[in-house]
């Protein structure tokens, strides 16, 4: 609401608002409303002339009872200590030297806790404040990645106990004890350690692709990749350690586009999926191999990928937590964190993956995958 001077006998003459600069939110066509954070706004009097849709979400305070209050009013913070945060920083009776306050931890009436940032918006240096800029973010995403973080160090912890225990123990029994052994025995002991060992290893290697996928850093390598020569390998790896080689059905729909994709990262994607599938599902276990859609947009090829297995398949109400931190099909084993990997690794390419029902009543994962090449030819 803009506010003009009064040229009648006696008024009180109000200051003008300042003409609106550039970048200011209107000049740039920009509805506060549409701003993910909360943005609340006050005058050069102290009063909220802006309160968007966030910050009436974030303070459960509507915005038409928050407009043309004070600002100690309409948003009445606390520190931690209990102090007013208003009176204690004085924003328009304070330092004229002080332009901003930076992000903290505040509480709203209830105890409630946000994430404050303020910014004093002067004409010039040392002038009077003319606006006061407050930010408002929700403390809740930081908590669910605090949860998240803590939940990954102690899920960590877990499993890396039971193999450097094993580790520790073979290895120092070896060694106070070799000439006791028979042959067999140090083998065995041995091969115990170096499973163990290789168990420790996909872990560390699981944490940094979580580290990556977290971060954006995690690096495709394009090569020409043979999709249904890699598929084969994953079946005879897997029936060479002792599965029936007529539990798994490869089918591949020719003619394929060429793809380009990282081998090792699409070698990741289909040991884990295949894997899930012989130790979660039963039956046998479909590998459908298909020329599809690319799921970029401007591309016309991709290839599709579809493992289905006969088991008893993933509950309705657990499919949209599948691709989740930690999300286990059963109490079998395994740290929860490969299919979450698996999302990061097809994204990472462009991809996209899905889970649903298999006709046979099993789970089935169908990851889709762009075929463009490398930059570098095209």
């Amino acid at each position: 609401m803009s506010v003009g001077t009064s040229s009648a006998p006696g008024a009180q003459r109000v200051a003008r608002p300042p003409a609106p600069r550039p970048g200011d939110l209107a000049e740039l066509g920009i509805d506060p409303d549409q701003l993910p954070d909360g943005l609340v706004v006050a005058d050069e009097h102290g009063r909220v002339i802006c309160f968007n849709a966030a910050a009436a979400r974030i303070t459960a305070v509507p915005a038409e009872r928050a407009l043309g209050r004070p600002l100690e009013t309409a948003l009445p913070l606390e520190d931690l200590e209990g102090r007013r945060w208003w009176q204690l920083t004085d924003p328009y009776g304070g330092l004229a030297i002080r332009v901003r306050q930076p992000e903290r931890n505040l509480l709203l009436p209830g105890g409630r806790e946000v994430l404050v940032s303020a910014r004093y918006v002067r004409t010039r240096p040392t002038g009077p404040v003319r606006r006061v800029v407050v930010t408002l973010r929700d403390t809740e995403a930081r908590r669910r990645t605090e949860r998240s973080h803590a939940e990954l160090i102690a899920t960590v912890a877990h499993e890396l106990r039971s193999p450097l225990t094993s580790v520790k123990g073979f290895t120092a029994t070896l060694l106070a004890k070799w000439e006791r052994f028979t042959d067999d025995q140090k083998r065995l002991m041995l091969e115990t350690v170096d499973a163990d060992a290789d168990r420790v290893t996909r872990l560390i290697a699981e944490l940094l692709d979580i580290s990556r996928i977290d971060s954006g850093r995690l690096e495709v390598r394009r090569q020409p990749v043979d999709i249904g020569a890699a598929v084969g390998r994953h079946i005879q790896a897997h029936v060479a350690a002792g599965q029936p080689a007529d539990r798994f059905l490869l089918r591949v729909q020719h003619p394929l586009p060429d793809l380009w994709a990282d081998p090792d990262k699409v070698d990741q994607v289909l040991s884990n999926l295949l894997e899930n599938a012989v130790r979660h599902g039963e039956g046998t276990v479909t590998i459908d191999i298909t020329p599809s859609a690319s799921p970029r947009e401007r591309e016309d090829a991709g290839t599709s990928v579809t493992v289905s297995d006969e088991g008893p398949g993933i509950p309705e109400e657990s499919m949209n937590r599948v691709f989740t931190r930690f999300w286990r099909g059963s109490k079998r084993g395994g740290t929860g964190l490969g299919l979450y990997i698996v999302k990061g690794i097809v994204e990472a390419h462009g991809g996209t993956i899905t889970v649903g029902r298999a006709p046979g009543g099993g789970a089935r994962f169908r990851f889709t995958l762009p075929v463009a090449a490398p930059a570098y030819l095209t």
